[in-house]
C-alpha cells in the first residue's frame, strides 16, 4: 500500500497531464479531419477539448507548485544565505497557501450550485459538475502540494541543508 501511494505522490500529476493532453490532441486531430475532409463536425469535439484543456491547466498548477516550476524573480533570494532563503520560500508558501485555500472555497461554492440545479453542458450533454469540479481539483492538489512543500522546507531549515529550488529550466 506504501508503494502505490508513493507511486501516486510522484506521478499522480504527470499520469493526469499525460491523459487530458492526449485526449485534446486526438480528439482535436479527429476533429480536423472531421472538418477539413468530410466537412462535419461535431459540437462534443470542441467540448471534449475545451474542458481537456481545463482540467490540463489546472493540473499543471499542481505539477508547477510540486516542482518549484512556477514564475519566480530569485535574483534577490540569491543574495541571501541558505537559511533566508528557506525562510523566503516557506513564507512565499503560506502565502500561496492563503490564496489557494481561498480559491478552493470559492471553486466549489459553483460547483455545489451547478451540482444543487442539474446544470449539463450543451453537446455533451453531460453534468456541468464535472466540468466545473477542475478548478476546486487543481487547487485541493496545490494545497496538498503547498503542504508538502512547506513541511520539507521545515525539515531543509532544522536540517540546515539547502532548500528545494526545483529544476532549472535554464542556466
Amino acid at each position: 500500500m506504501r508503494s502505490i501511494l508513493n507511486s501516486l505522490d510522484r506521478n499522480l500529476e504527470r499520469w493526469a497531464l499525460l491523459v487530458f493532453y492526449t485526449m485534446l490532441v486526438l480528439v482535436m486531430a479527429v476533429e480536423v479531419v472531421r472538418r477539413e475532409v468530410f466537412a462535419y463536425s461535431s459540437i462534443w469535439g470542441e467540448e471534449v477539448v475545451r474542458y481537456s484543456f481545463i482540467y490540463l491547466s489546472w493540473i499543471g498548477v499542481a505539477a508547477a507548485v510540486k516542482e518549484r516550476a512556477h514564475i519566480r524573480i530569485d535574483i534577490l533570494t540569491h543574495l541571501l544565505p541558505e537559511t533566508g532563503k528557506t525562510i523566503i520560500y516557506i513564507l512565499g508558501d503560506l502565502v500561496m497557501l492563503a490564496v489557494a485555500f481561498i480559491a478552493l472555497y470559492w471553486s466549489y461554492e459553483t460547483v455545489a450550485v451547478s451540482w444543487k440545479f442539474g446544470s449539463v453542458s450543451h453537446g455533451l450533454r453531460l453534468p456541468m459538475v464535472w466540468f466545473l469540479a477542475a478548478v476546486p481539483i487543481g487547487f485541493a492538489l496545490v494545497v496538498i502540494r503547498l503542504l508538502q512543500s512547506i513541511v520539507r522546507d521545515i525539515g531543509s531549515l532544522r536540517a540546515g541543508t539547502p532548500v528545494y529550488e526545483g529544476e532549472r529550466l535554464f542556466d
